[in-house]
């Protein structure tokens, strides 16, 4: 069974129920995975882990036992690989010279089951999830000091901020020395969260500070031009400047900033 690219942006509920299996005894994770499809709720697949190497960017992952997982190219191609039986999978996405879009799905029996949004994929094996309405999570090492990763806005100036720091440790945003919002850091050492105020379309000072210390960024906000297909991908200031259509028809903008991999 196919799966395109186009349809690839959905996202079913992130609830997990437990289950026996026969006799009521405890149920093997493929059984529970089997009666969270019958109940309607399936965590879909994710990446934990990328490897950057000559043949291209290892892809490692969880998913539902034994299920058919699926990474789509733009260009309609796919590749595809069996979870094993503790879900876990691995797939190489080819080396290219500039940054591309997946989708990531799986297949347990005819159900479809897709990841939330897009994943990104630098030529340098960097990797983010873009995330419709919401801000993109890098894989990245944690942070002890809070770090800004990635900023998303839309054609109206609506913005979210992401990154890594200090788990449970407050953090405050300044746009253009002026306080735009605040967040805590999660469990995972993740924030993200959005800005109090809209970015105009110029260039603007992000600086996050919290436990450990602060981060600054400068970005500019231009408003994307019209798209002629699904993405458009370049190189900015420090950043990778990702324009993608959302599923809702519009036009979403993700900077995915270098420093993330420690460089500027």
């Amino acid at each position: 069974m196919s799966v395109r690219l186009s349809v690839l942006a959905g996202l079913l509920p992130l609830l997990s129920l437990g289950a026996c299996g026969e006799g009521g005894r405890p149920a093997s994770k493929a059984e529970a995975a089997r009666a969270d499809l019958v109940a309607g709720y399936v965590m879909p697949p994710r990446v934990l882990a990328a490897r950057f190497g000559r043949g291209g960017t290892a892809l490692a992952g969880q998913a539902a036992p034994g299920a058919r997982v699926l990474l789509v190219a733009p260009d309609g191609g796919q590749k595809e690989t069996l979870a094993d039986p503790a879900g876990n999978w691995l797939i190489v996405a080819p080396p290219a010279g500039d940054l591309r879009l997946y989708g990531l799905a799986m297949m347990v029996g005819e159900r479809s089951v897709q990841a939330e949004g897009f994943l990104a994929l630098t030529p340098d094996g960097r990797l983010a999830q873009l995330r419709p309405g919401a801000g993109a999570l890098v894989l990245s090492p944690t942070s002890r000091r809070p770090v800004i990763l990635a900023l998303d806005f839309d054609r109206d100036g609506a913005a979210m901020v992401s990154g890594v720091g200090t788990v449970n440790a407050e953090i405050g945003l300044r746009l253009d020395r002026a306080a735009a919002g605040g967040s805590m850091v999660d469990r995972q050492g993740r924030f993200s969260f959005t800005l109090s105020r809209p970015l105009g379309a110029a260039s603007h000072d992000l600086e996050i500070s919290g436990e450990g210390g602060e981060d600054t960024v400068r970005v500019s906000a231009a408003r994307a031009a019209e798209l002629p297909g699904l993405y458009r991908a370049a190189r900015v200031a420090g950043a990778w400047r990702i324009d993608w259509r959302t599923p809702g028809g519009g036009v979403q903008s993700t900077l995915l900033f270098d420093h993330a991999t420690g460089t500027r």
